[in-house]
């Protein structure tokens, strides 16, 4: 198992051994309760089911499906797939799948932003403030020719919904572990508002990295 889910409690402060300030997100991950085993001759692909976040009540195909594998009620359900050898219905997996120093890539899902302009959603610059455009510092400007091409291109940045989507930020290390109180210290910020859920991947990645300890 290299996933982990969680939740991004927020972002402090540590302190190396040789005095050096590192920020770092703290994440509660888990512990994750293996809910379902899937495998190729069954269900055509290999992969483990995911357990977190206790619930109060279910429904009753919800709390069934829990039920049979022997785990306590769990609002969060997520599969992670690879390799399922090792693994068993019951089984929890917690932080001490990762180790102090691991590279990890951690998604979740990006604060939502509501409708936004050109400046705000891409950067743009903007427009003169001169020459009779007192009005349009942040208009985007052209989109496109009339006669050639006639249309405006699919893709073409604009105004529009921004945030509330997939994001992950790669190779980040990981500074501490909390075994006990299941705490999870990466450098760095991680997408997401407080609270927001979150997966804990170990990277893939290798070369040299900037967020070196």
């Amino acid at each position: 198992m290299d996933t982990l889910y969680g939740h991004k409690v927020g972002m402090t402060q540590v302190f190396t051994e040789t005095g050096a300030m590192v920020p770092v997100t703290v994440i509660q991950a888990g512990p994750c309760f293996v809910t379902q085993v899937r495998t190729v001759t069954r269900d055509g692909y290999d992969a483990v089911q995911l357990g977190l976040d206790p619930a109060r009540r279910l429904k009753k195909p919800e709390a069934g499906h829990l039920n049979k594998a022997g785990a306590p009620l769990l609002r969060t359900l997520r599969e992670v797939r690879g390799a399922t050898e090792g693994y068993e219905v019951g089984q929890q997996v917690t932080v001490a799948i990762f180790a102090k120093g691991d590279l990890v890539d951690v998604s979740g899902r990006s604060k939502g932003r509501g409708f936004q302009g050109g400046v705000k959603r891409h950067h743009f610059r903007g427009g003169p403030k001169t020459h009779g455009q007192s009005d349009r510092h942040r208009a985007p400007g052209s989109i496109g020719s009339g006669t050639t091409p006639g249309r405006v291109y699919k893709g073409t940045r604009m105004a529009g919904h921004m945030g509330d989507r997939k994001a992950t930020v790669q190779c980040l290390r990981v500074v501490d572990i909390d075994v006990k109180n299941n705490l999870l210290l990466i450098r760095g910020a991680i997408p997401g508002a407080k609270n927001g859920l979150v997966a804990v991947r170990r990277t893939v990645k290798t070369g040299k990295l900037k967020n070196e300890l």
